[in-house]
C-alpha cells in the first residue's frame, strides 16, 4: 500500500481539533488513507443508502454507537449529521474525534461553515503525485501522461482505457445527476470532452457553450460542479497596475492527465506522443504536480498566470512567501533556450520577481541565463 504524503499532515490536524475533514475528488484515496491512519475507529459509509436511512430516522441514536469516534465517509450525503456532531464534540472536546471525507467540496464545506466552523481542519487529497508513486528513471514520459495519477489505475490489473470509462460513466450517472438534475446527460458528456480538449488554454465561455450547445450561464454552473468535483481547477490572470493590459479569461486545467487523454480518446502512449494536444497535457500534469505539492503541504493553491494583450505569456506564475517565481513548462525532451523568453521578459513587468523556473520533458537538471531548468521526473523535489 502507497503511503500519502499527507499523512502525517492529517495526524498533526488529528492532535489540534476534534474533527478533520478530508475531501478531493471520487477515487483519490481518501478512505484508504483514513482507513490506514485511523485503523481502530469504526468505519461508516454513508453512500450505503441503509445507513443513511438508520442516521436519518434516528440521528442520536446512531451517533450514541459511535461516541469514542468513528470515520464518516462521503458525510455530505447527510447534511443533518453536521449539527449534531457540532453537540457532540462542544460537549467532549476530545481532539481528532470524528474524521470526515467527501467527494463533493461544496456540499462538504457547506456543512462545515454552517456547523463546524473552528471545530473542523480540513485537508485536501488529490490523486497520487510523482513521489508517491516513486516514478523511475525508466518511465517515459508518454506512459505517465497516458495513465494518470488515480490509485485505482495503479493499484488495480486494469487497462486506463477500462477504468477511466467506468469511473465517467458513474460520475455522470450518479454525482452530476444528483447535484445538476440534468435530464440530457449525453448533452453534459459532450460537454465534458468538449471541456477536456481545452485544458491548458484560456477559458471563453460563450465559445465552449456554442461548441456543447448550451448557453453561457449553463456552461457557469456545470463548471463549477466539475471544480467542486476536482474534475477541473481555473487558474487566474496575474494583475498587478497594468491589469488593463491583462487577459481577464482564466485558464481552464483538468487534474488528471490520464483522465484528459481517455476523454480525447487517445487509445496509447504512442498515439499521445504524437498527438497535437500533448503540450496542453503535459503542461495539465505539471499544474495539477504542483497543486498536489500545495495541497499535501496545506498551503495556499496561490498560483496564476501572465499574459499581455501582446500575447507574451508566462505559464504560471507562483507565489512562494513573499516570492513570486514565474514558471514556464515544456513538453519536449530538448531545451532550447528561447524557452526562457518569456520568463525572463516577465521580470521586467515584475522586478520584484525571483528567479524563473523551466519545466521540461528532459532528463536533466542545470542553470541556463538565471533560469532553472528542472526535468519532469524532478516535479516532487523542487522549491515550487
Amino acid at each position: 500500500m502507497i503511503r500519502r504524503i499527507c499523512s502525517d499532515k492529517v495526524l498533526s490536524a488529528a492532535a489540534g481539533f476534534p474533527i478533520v475533514a478530508i475531501t478531493g475528488p471520487r477515487q483519490s484515496g481518501k478512505t484508504t488513507l483514513c482507513r490506514m491512519i485511523f485503523a481502530d475507529r469504526p468505519y461508516v459509509s454513508f453512500e450505503d443508502p441503509g445507513t443513511r436511512e438508520r442516521f436519518l430516522e434516528d440521528p442520536r441514536g446512531f451517533l450514541h454507537n459511535y461516541e469514542a469516534g468513528a470515520v464518516f465517509d462521503e458525510a455530505q450525503r447527510c447534511p443533518d449529521l453536521f449539527s449534531y456532531l457540532q453537540g457532540m464534540v462542544d460537549g467532549d472536546r476530545r481532539m481528532g474525534r470524528f474524521i470526515l471525507t467527501g467527494s463533493a467540496q461544496f456540499d462538504l464545506e457547506a456543512g462545515i461553515s454552517q456547523s463546524l466552523a473552528g471545530r473542523v481542519a480540513t485537508l485536501e487529497l488529490l490523486p497520487f503525485c510523482m513521489q508517491e508513486l516513486s516514478i523511475g528513471r525508466d518511465a517515459a514520459l508518454d506512459d505517465v501522461l497516458f495513465r494518470g495519477c488515480y490509485p485505482p489505475v495503479h493499484d488495480r490489473d486494469v487497462p486506463p482505457e477500462l477504468w477511466f470509462s467506468g469511473y465517467v460513466r458513474n460520475y455522470i450517472e450518479r454525482d452530476v445527476r444528483m447535484l445538476l438534475q440534468i435530464s440530457h446527460l449525453d448533452t453534459f458528456q459532450r460537454f465534458v470532452r468538449l471541456a477536456a480538449a481545452r485544458t491548458g488554454q484560456l477559458l471563453n465561455l460563450s465559445e465552449l457553450g456554442n461548441a456543447a450547445g448550451v448557453n453561457h450561464n449553463t456552461v457557469k454552473s456545470w463548471l463549477s460542479v466539475m471544480q467542486a468535483s476536482y474534475l477541473v481547477y481555473l487558474a487566474r490572470p496575474f494583475h498587478m497596475n497594468i491589469s488593463k493590459r491583462l487577459v481577464k479569461s482564466p485558464k481552464l486545467y483538468f487534474l488528471d492527465p490520464g483522465l484528459v487523454c481517455w476523454l480525447l480518446s487517445i487509445q496509447s502512449p504512442a498515439q499521445l506522443n504524437l498527438h497535437p494536444m500533448r503540450g496542453s497535457i503535459f503542461e495539465t500534469f505539471v499544474v495539477a504536480e504542483i497543486l498536489k505539492k500545495r495541497f499535501n503541504a496545506l498551503e495556499r493553491d496561490d498560483f496564476c498566470f501572465y499574459r499581455d494583450h501582446k500575447g507574451m505569456e508566462v505559464d504560471l506564475i507562483l507565489a512562494r512567501g513573499n516570492d513570486r517565481i514565474p514558471v514556464e513548462i515544456k513538453s519536449g525532451m530538448t531545451f532550447r533556450k528561447e524557452h526562457a523568453a518569456h520568463v525572463l521578459r516577465f521580470r521586467e513587468v515584475d522586478p520584484g520577481s525571483a528567479a524563473p523556473v523551466i519545466i521540461y520533458g528532459g532528463d536533466e537538471r542545470f542553470s541556463h541565463a538565471g533560469c532553472e531548468v528542472i526535468p519532469w521526473r524532478d516535479l516532487g523535489h523542487t522549491p515550487l
